[in-house]
């Protein structure tokens, strides 16, 4: 038998109050952060600002984020992960606002209001994750994150829906003030967890506390080898294809439909892979989690080759359910794994590495098209998205993302 669910053990995590509340706050931040550039889309429609200022804003808020994963990573496990995500999100609630009034006025205010957007949704990530071992007892984490992921996956899913009907009885200037009360929601609904930050008579810097939660990872062999194969496979094979999809659609299809439907494919693959993942316990969940990443490896292969349409949308459902299967073991064995004092630092790296090299991914995947081709660029990441989950089982520890594998 290929895995087991421990019922008996394991009983819903729904009924764990304390889950329940954290996961409204961990959905309204999803929420409010999936919705910000579909609201800023429609203002460009309204003409309320114009399509260069819209790639301004959103790049000041990338760079917000990535400024401030580290920080809070480290701030989170010196002081209360509650209060972080308190101040975090009430950073979003306050500064939100503050891009609508920037709107027909100031690119700079909008942008600057935007960094700061963006630095209080990475403040809240690490935190999040690690409040998540707080209040969830272990053996129902795997529950409790596979309940989170679907939460997201929804989100992404109906965002874009619910933005655009929201439009048609209301301007983006007040939807930017709805998204507002969802940051409201997420800083005052979580509940207190229990981490006690350690108490020291010294003055470690943020560097130094941060290079405490780098030789953390550096303990979990398997830790490392997954992020390096995590970074690979964001950086090669979701900018390769976020770039390429829209061009192969439009191209070999003739057709946007195209594009909609794989996208959607992806979202409703990964809805089914967090379902699957609530219930399902691999023997070797290390070696589970990393095959199902590299299925996302048939994505650019099926950009590359001159499939039928069906296959390549049901291609795109195999990648999101992968990732999944990827996602909910990873994020429950740092969890578990991961010293509790280190917890929010080692997260903070991961998201890090995960969300922050993305954009250079996609900065670098136009000029190599121009330079190579696309179908060099597609053939490269499809090896890349096989080999570097195949790698990181190499690692002994890997088995089972844990030391004792």
């Amino acid at each position: 038998m290929d895995a087991v669910t421990d019922k008996a053990t394991a009983p819903s995590v729904l009924r764990n109050t304390a889950f329940l509340r954290l996961w409204t706050g961990t959905t309204a931040s999803g929420l409010a952060m999936w919705a910000l550039p579909f609201v800023l889309g429609l203002a460009v429609l309204e003409r309320s600002i114009t399509a260069v200022e819209l790639g301004v804003v959103l790049a000041t808020r990338t760079v917000g984020f990535l400024v401030a994963v580290p920080v809070a990573g480290v701030l989170a496990d010196r002081h209360s992960r509650r209060n972080v995500v308190f101040w975090s999100c009430i950073t979003g609630a306050v500064m939100t606002p503050v891009i609508a009034l920037g709107m027909d006025r100031s690119l700079l205010l909008m942008a600057a209001a935007a960094a700061i957007v963006g630095a209080g949704q990475g403040g809240c990530r690490p935190a999040f994750q690690a409040l998540v071992a707080e209040v969830v007892p272990e053996e129902q984490r795997q529950q409790a994150n596979a309940a989170t992921t679907l939460a997201i996956r929804v989100t992404t899913l109906v965002a874009p829906s619910l933005t655009a009907l929201a439009a048609l009885v209301t301007d983006a200037k007040a939807l930017l003030v709805v998204t507002a009360v969802l940051w409201l929601v997420a800083a005052l609904v979580p509940p207190r967890g229990n981490h006690a930050p350690a108490r020291t008579t010294g003055k470690a810097s943020f560097a130094a506390d941060f290079l405490e939660g780098l030789h953390e990872a550096r303990r979990h062999p398997w830790l490392l080898a997954g992020l390096g194969a995590l970074t690979s496979m964001v950086a090669l094979g979701y900018s390769a294809t976020a770039v390429l999809l829209p061009l192969v659609s439009r191209d070999r299809y003739g057709t946007e439909a195209v594009l909609a439907a794989a996208m959607t494919a992806y979202t409703i693959g990964a809805l089914a892979g967090a379902a699957l993942m609530a219930r399902w316990r691999p023997r070797t969940p290390g070696w589970t989690a990393l095959a199902g990443m590299a299925c996302y490896g048939l994505v650019p292969l099926a950009l590359l080759l001159p499939v039928h349409p069906f296959v390549l949308i049901a291609v795109y459902v195999a990648g999101g359910v992968g990732m999944e299967l990827f996602n909910v073991p990873w994020f429950t064995a740092v969890q578990r794994e991961v010293e509790p004092g280190k917890l929010a630092r080692v997260s903070s790296l991961d998201f890090l590495l995960s969300f922050g090299l993305a954009p250079v991914g996609l900065a670098f995947i136009a000029p190599a098209v121009d330079q190579f081709g696309s179908g060099v660029v597609l053939g490269f990441c499809a090896v890349a998205c096989f080999a570097a989950p195949a790698a990181a089982a190499l690692v002994p520890s890997s088995k089972g993302f844990t030391r004792s594998s």
